[in-house]
């Protein structure tokens, strides 16, 4: 359940609107999902996440587009986003993740969660290798 009323005519809003009009073309579609609906209520708020996300998720950088959408899948799964799990699934789908990609994706999150939960138990010390290729100040 929403803890904020959908606005109920976002793009009246010149801010709203040119938001959404970026996220269009952005993203080559006329949709824009419910996160971003909401999140006009807030103007400065809808304004400061889109970039944000757009400059991680759109811009061309050396981690592939599929790739970025399964990654965020994966944190979105990690941090029990409902929201979020479904959007990048949907999109990495979109972007070419076959279904083998995503059991793979669903063991290594399982796997990492396992390792994790152990390691938060155990906390044994960082081994000095794992440190040794860190860049100094």
């Amino acid at each position: 359940m929403a803890t904020i009323p959908l606005p109920p005519n976002p793009e009246a809003d010149a801010r709203v609107a040119a938001v959404f009009a970026d996220i269009r073309t952005t993203r080559n579609s006329d949709f824009i999902n419910n996160f971003w609906r909401y999140l006009a209520f807030d103007p400065q708020l809808l304004e400061e996440t889109w970039h944000d996300v757009k400059n991680v998720m759109a811009r061309e950088t050396l981690i592939d587009a599929k790739t970025k959408e399964m990654i965020y899948a994966a944190v979105s799964i990690a941090n029990a986003c409902d929201y979020c799990t479904h959007s990048h699934l949907a999109a990495a789908r979109a972007k070419g993740m076959t279904p083998a990609e995503h059991a793979e994706l669903l063991r290594i999150v399982a796997t990492a969660a396992r390792t994790n939960h152990l390691l938060n138990a155990i906390r044994p010390p960082i081994d000095p290798e794992f440190l040794a290729d860190q860049p100094r100040p």
